[in-house]
């Protein structure tokens, strides 16, 4: 039986990639974490855990990298929201070097591939 290739070797996301989605987020502005779980997918997490999303939030705001409080709602019962503190800011600007790095790794991966290819394409 053949299985699929790329489900079989599928790579995926840097693990703890929602830690820096987070703090990315909460830099451009103060969130609820369901506002938090719909964003994230357009930072490529797809199928974010509610669960881990709140752990992950938790565990942050243990660790003083973003602050929460409780607000108000007009349309219901109160809701956690969550802003980043300074240190959030310090450990966000730490993690997007670090990406940047996997960004150029994954570029010079990409275009030797791509060169492949093309080679093979050439071949034929």
């Amino acid at each position: 039986m053949s299985t699929n290739p790329v489900e079989e070797f599928s790579v995926g996301m840097p693990r703890n990639y929602l830690r820096p989605c987070l703090l990315l987020l909460l830099a451009e502005g103060t969130s609820h974490g369901y506002e938090l779980l719909d964003q994230v997918t357009a930072l490529g997490l797809d199928r974010a855990d509610p669960g881990s999303l709140y752990r992950c939030l938790r565990a942050m705001d243990e660790e003083a990298l973003v602050h929460s409080f409780w607000e108000p709602s007009t349309s219901g019962p109160a809701r956690r929201t969550y802003a980043l503190t300074d240190e959030g800011r310090e450990w966000l600007h730490a993690i997007a070097g670090s990406l940047a790095e996997v960004s150029r790794a994954l570029d010079a991966y990409h275009r030797r591939y791509q060169k492949l290819v093309e080679q093979d394409e050439h071949a034929r």
